[in-house]
């Protein structure tokens, strides 16, 4: 393992596959949360899934005891205006809420992190489409990625595509800007930042080895924040719908490896005609 610029860790092939395996532990985690969402469910009893599913994986939750105060919980569990970092309990989910689940890993040392937002019950087609375009904005930051490339140009094409989308309500979509993406590796969250917004060609370069964990935060309305008095729960101001998705991933020579996907992101990434990286 070597250290790049501003401190950044650049990992050997050998260490990625160990985040990949993190990652894939993440990923199972992440699945089975969204098949048990549904109205009448705790997110206490989510948190008690992930915590169980990765455990018996062989891995330690990356979020239980994080930071001061120290979080109390495997995973986030944000519910509507309430964008991340929400702390579970015996909150009961309903229909018409969605609710964006973050759940990391640690493997041999290796950390992954990933994020969803799951629609529970039957919920407004505005944020549907609000969840669809986070995603998809997502996807599009790994699309743009390149070996010597920058960190700008995820940031870009993120805020790019989220800004060239029409708002149901004929307004704006907030993009959060206090909360970004981070580097990821030994630690949960490391240099660089990767926010949702910025210019291509700008920010530390995209180095093989390097491993980011890329997730835009959106909302219907304004992308101002307030926290919560749990010292963690990050609420919109104006109280409006968000959604937050996340994944970890390298560049290799061939193209994108999303490490915490099923599948690598191999499909996801053919769809839009972009090269294969995993292995």
């Amino acid at each position: 393992m070597l250290f790049g610029e501003r401190g950044i860790e650049i990992k050997s092939p050998d260490q990625i596959a160990k985040m990949r395996v993190a990652g894939l532990l993440v990923g199972r985690t992440l699945e089975l949360i969204r098949e048990a969402v549904r109205p009448g469910v705790t997110t206490g009893s989510l948190d008690a899934l992930a915590e169980d599913t990765i455990r018996s994986g062989g891995g330690i939750p990356s979020f239980l005891g994080y930071g001061y105060p120290p979080f109390p919980a495997t995973i986030c569990a944000s519910v509507n205006d309430e964008v991340v970092h929400g702390i579970p309990g015996d909150r009961v989910l309903h229909d018409g809420d969605v609710i964006s689940v973050d759940c990391g890993a640690i493997v041999d040392g290796w950390h992954g992190d990933a994020a969803i937002t799951v629609a529970v019950g039957e919920v407004e087609p505005a944020v549907l489409e609000l969840m669809r375009i986070t995603e998809e904005s997502m996807w599009q930051g790994f699309a743009a990625a390149r070996l010597g490339g920058n960190v700008g140009d995820i940031s870009h094409a993120i805020e790019s595509y989220v800004t060239s989308q029409p708002h149901p309500s004929g307004g704006s979509f907030g993009i959060l800007r206090d909360y970004t993406g981070h580097g990821i590796g030994t630690e949960m969250h490391q240099p660089p930042n990767v926010p949702n917004f910025g210019k291509p060609g700008k920010g530390p370069k995209l180095r093989r080895g390097l491993a980011l964990a890329v997730e835009p935060m959106i909302t219907l309305g304004s992308r101002d924040t307030v926290v919560a008095e749990d010292e963690w729960t990050v609420i919109t101001a104006d109280g409006s719908m968000s959604a937050h998705f996340e994944h970890t991933f390298t560049l290799t020579p061939q193209g994108p490896w999303i490490l915490t996907a099923l599948d690598g992101g191999e499909e996801r990434l053919a769809a839009m005609g972009v090269p294969f990286g995993g292995r």
